[in-house]
């Protein structure tokens, strides 16, 4: 099967936007055994998208198009599909019933722009999205299967690995079950993990081992082809073992779980609490924490000490340990770990004061972390990092880095150093 990918957005072509669907698109279409030839990038212009269309289906048998199927004047891929097929849309009534549900929780009137939405292929398929207003349609007109997707990565996402990845799959000629494993790694950056993992990833044709670099970590998919289930998964197991023992310090989650939702979990199965101070993230551990639900059950609560008052006065470190040593030192973080661990009464307490930057502060280079774990009836431990990026990547490193520590405490009985 030979396909193209067709990325929408006037962005992309004015360099505001990075075009990193097509990048993803191909390693899934490769691990499913599809053949992409062409990335096309074109603008929200009907004249040229339409060109780009007709091109497109005189080479290929599978026509990806993600963008442009929003409710503005710009969003024309369904709308140009259509007239390049001669179809006329209809609305469908599931889409509708998912556009008026969504703006019900906005006590909102819905935008007369946004029912263009809801109009639909004839005889197609529609892709539900969860996670917008805009579904992802698909419709196969003379042997050639055009599917569209939304723009946002956080739509196209979990769209394709939820509903257009087993249509893809349906679509091939061979009889084949295909089974993907995930493996979520933090603490090790992408070239690092593929420089420790490359002879396992050269050898291996089945399964398929694809990386995936995440907004902080990365993730390992092992898709295997095979005659059933079991099969597959047989093929995996090997594979997966090998990975493990070279890297399996770094692996919290091997069901595509993020790493706030692993510790949540695996707090609320050990029954134990945690709270949490925080000084250059802001909260953001706390927060990230929050957004899984069932976090009530663990998470007790935390402060945001900002400032040297706030440290001395509300969470206790004592003023001789920010005088001597500092407000961004090991020892304040080992303090407000351990105070605060005893003001919530948790078992555990995470502690984060550095440096996000953009300038050093009492004589600490940008990205100078140090986490805090206090754990009741044991000693209190410290970790430093020294982080890269922007301010708001240091933080977000920072409050990941706190949970992964946490993670390998409860997980394996250890932390890492």
């Amino acid at each position: 099967m030979r396909a193209e990918i067709i990325t929408v957005g006037t962005e992309l072509l004015l360099g505001q936007t990075l075009d990193r669907h097509s990048a993803y698109l191909s390693q899934e279409c490769s691990s499913l055994g599809i053949d992409v030839y062409f990335h096309t990038s074109v603008g929200d212009d009907a004249r040229r998208l339409l060109e780009v269309i007709r091109i497109a289906s005189s080479r290929s048998d599978l026509v990806l198009l993600c963008g442009g199927l929003g409710p503005t004047m710009d969003d024309l891929t369904k709308e140009t599909l259509a007239r390049f097929l001669k179809v006329n849309l209809i609305q469908d009534s599931a889409s509708l019933a998912h556009l008026q549900k969504i703006f019900a929780g906005r006590s909102l009137p819905i935008p007369e722009n946004n029912y263009k939405q809801t109009y639909v292929f004839p005889g197609g398929t529609v892709f539900p999205n969860e996670n917008g207003t805009a579904p992802g349609l698909a419709i196969t007109s003379a042997g050639i299967t055009y599917v569209l997707m939304p723009g946002p990565p956080k739509e196209l996402v979990p769209m394709f690995e939820h509903h257009v990845r087993p249509f893809l799959i349906g679509l091939l000629p061979e009889k084949q079950v295909i089974v993907s494993h995930p493996l979520s790694f933090f603490g090790i950056g992408e070239s690092l993990l593929e420089k420790r993992l490359s002879d396992i990833i050269e050898q291996q044709t089945n399964p398929v081992i694809a990386t995936y670099a995440k907004e902080a970590g990365v993730t390992l998919r092992l898709t295997a082809k095979a005659r059933d289930d079991q099969a597959a998964h047989d093929l995996i197991a090997p594979v997966r073992a090998q990975i493990l023992d070279r890297v399996g310090e770094y692996c919290f989650s091997e069901e595509d779980s993020s790493l706030e939702e692993v510790v949540v979990s695996l707090l609320r199965q050990q029954k134990r609490s945690i709270a949490l101070a925080e000084s250059c993230t802001g909260g953001l551990a706390a927060h990230l924490l929050s957004t899984v639900p069932g976090s009530s059950h663990t998470l007790k609560g935390g402060f945001v000490s900002y400032t040297d008052e706030v440290k001395n006065e509300i969470v206790h470190v004592p003023k001789q340990v920010l005088i001597e040593e500092g407000a961004i030192s090991s020892a304040a973080a080992e303090a407000m770990a351990q105070q605060t661990r005893q003001q919530f009464q948790s078992d555990f307490a995470l502690s984060i004061t550095g440096v996000a930057g953009p300038d050093p502060a009492e004589g600490k280079p940008v990205g100078q972390v140090f986490v805090g774990l206090a754990e009741v009836h044991q000693p209190t431990r410290v970790y430093q990092y020294l982080l890269k990026g922007s301010r708001q990547r240091i933080q977000l490193l920072a409050a990941k880095h706190a949970l992964f520590i946490l993670q390998q405490r409860l997980k394996k009985g250890e932390t890492t150093t």
